[in-house]
C-alpha cells in the first residue's frame, strides 16, 4: 500500500498528468476537440477529480461511494443538457484511465505485478460502474430535457416574432444554450390552410411541415412554433425553396420572408402575416408562395408601405434592372402595355417567338410569370414606381 500511496502522491503533485489526459481526450474524441475554454476548464477540473478519485481507490482497494456516484450522475446530466454523446463522454472516461495507467506505470520505480494488477481490477469494474450509472442518467435527464427543449425553443421564436429581445447577440446566446444556432441569412415561413377558413393548426403540423424542409440536413436548426389559424418557421434560407411542394402535400399556403436583417424577424413576421391577411385569392399559387416582393406590394396597396419605391422595384425585377438586360426591362414594358406577346412584339419589329422567349427568361430570373395576372400586376406596379 505505501508503494501505491507513493505513486498517488508523485501523479497528483505533477499538473502535468492532467494536461496529458486533456490533451489525449481532445486528440481522440472529437466531440471534446472543439469545446471552447470555458468548457475545457470544466474538463479539467473533472478530470483532476476523477485522478484522485481512482488512484484513492487503488490506494485503499476500496470502490465508488454513493457520493462519487451522486457526481458522476450530476455529470452525464450536464452533458445530456449540452448535448455531449453519451458515447463520447464514456469514450473520454476510457481514454483517462488509460494514460493515467500508462502515467501510473511510468512512475519511479514502476509498481510491482500485484499493485499492477490491482490497478487493472480496479479500472475495470470502476468503468463498468460509472458506465451504468452514467448512461442510466444521461438517459433520464434527457428525456426531460427534451420536452422542456421544444418548449423553450418555441418560446425562443415566440418572442423573436414579437420583438422581445434585447439584442441579436442576446437572442444568440440564448438559443445557444438550448443546442441551436439561429440560421443566417434566415427565411421566415408563415402558413395558414389554403381553404382560408380559419381552421386552427397544431405543434404537430408546425413541426411535420419543419422536418419535411430541413430534417433531410442532419441536425435540425430550425425553430417552429403556432400562432393561432398559422404555423411559423425559422428556416435556413436554403430551406425555403421547398416550401411550395411541402405546404402543398399540406393543404397549406404561405408568405416567406427572407430580405429581412436577423434582428428585425419581427418586422418579417408583421410582413408575413398582414401579406397573407390581405392578398387576393388569385394571389396564391401552388407552384410558388408569396415573398417579399408581393408582401410590400400588398403593403404598399393597404396604404402602408413598409419600403422604399425603389427597393419594391428591386425585390420584384431583380436581375432585370441590371446592365445589359435593358431589352428583357423592355420587352416586359412593352407587353404590360399592350397585353398580349404578338402586340409587343410587333411594336418591337420582333418575332412572336423571339418575344415569347424574353418573356420566358424573365420569369426564370424574377420567378414571377408575366401571364399570371397576380405576378403580372406586381411586376407592373414595380416598372411603374421605379421610373
Amino acid at each position: 500500500m505505501k508503494e501505491r500511496e507513493r505513486i498517488r502522491q508523485q501523479l497528483i503533485a505533477a499538473p502535468r498528468v492532467v494536461a496529458a489526459i486533456v490533451t489525449a481526450v481532445r486528440e481522440q474524441v472529437p466531440a471534446y476537440a472543439v469545446l471552447d475554454d470555458s468548457r475545457l476548464q470544466e474538463v479539467r477540473a473533472i478530470a483532476a477529480w476523477a485522478l484522485d478519485r481512482l488512484l484513492h481507490l487503488w490506494v485503499t482497494d476500496s470502490a465508488l461511494t454513493p457520493a462519487d456516484l451522486r457526481r458522476f450522475r450530476g455529470i452525464a446530466a450536464a452533458r445530456a443538457a449540452d448535448g455531449r454523446p453519451m458515447q463520447a463522454v464514456l469514450r473520454a472516461y476510457r481514454v483517462a484511465a488509460t494514460v493515467m495507467t500508462d502515467e501510473v506505470a511510468a512512475a519511479t520505480p514502476p509498481p510491482g505485478a500485484p499493485d499492477a494488477f490491482a490497478l487493472a481490477r480496479m479500472a475495470l469494474t470502476t468503468l463498468d460502474t460509472l458506465a451504468e450509472e452514467m448512461a442510466t442518467a444521461y438517459a433520464a435527464t434527457s428525456e426531460d430535457l427534451t420536452a422542456d427543449r421544444d418548449r423553450a425553443l418555441r418560446l425562443l421564436l415566440d418572442d423573436l416574432i414579437a420583438g422581445r429581445h434585447a439584442s441579436v447577440g442576446a437572442l444568440t446566446d440564448r438559443a445557444a444554450r438550448l443546442g441551436r444556432q439561429l440560421p443566417d441569412p434566415y427565411c421566415l415561413l408563415v402558413a395558414e390552410p389554403a381553404d382560408g377558413d380559419g381552421t386552427a393548426v397544431t405543434q404537430e403540423t408546425a413541426v411535420g411541415l419543419l422536418v419535411s424542409l430541413d430534417g433531410h440536413s442532419g441536425e435540425v436548426t430550425s425553430l417552429a412554433t403556432v400562432r393561432g389559424s398559422r404555423v411559423v418557421l425559422l428556416l435556413p434560407a436554403a430551406a425555403g425553396g421547398a416550401a411550395p411542394r411541402a405546404l402543398g402535400e399540406r393543404g397549406l399556403r404561405g408568405c416567406a420572408i427572407s430580405g429581412e436583417s436577423p434582428d428585425r424577424i419581427a418586422v418579417a413576421y408583421r410582413l408575413a402575416a398582414d401579406a397573407l391577411d390581405t392578398a387576393p385569392a388569385h394571389a396564391h399559387h401552388p407552384a410558388r408562395v408569396l415573398t417579399d416582393g408581393d408582401a410590400q406590394v400588398l403593403a404598399l396597396l393597404g396604404g402602408r408601405p413598409a419600403t422604399t419605391p425603389d427597393q419594391i422595384g428591386r425585390l420584384i425585377l431583380g436581375p432585370l434592372v441590371q446592365p445589359g438586360r435593358h431589352h428583357l426591362m423592355e420587352a416586359l414594358t412593352t407587353y404590360l402595355d399592350t397585353g398580349s406577346a404578338n402586340a409587343a412584339a410587333r411594336r418591337l419589329g420582333l418575332h412572336p417567338q423571339s418575344l415569347r422567349y424574353r418573356l420566358r427568361r424573365i420569369s426564370d430570373l424574377t420567378t414571377r410569370d408575366p401571364r399570371d395576372p397576380w405576378q403580372r400586376l406586381t411586376l407592373d406596379i414595380a416598372r411603374t414606381i421605379t421610373h
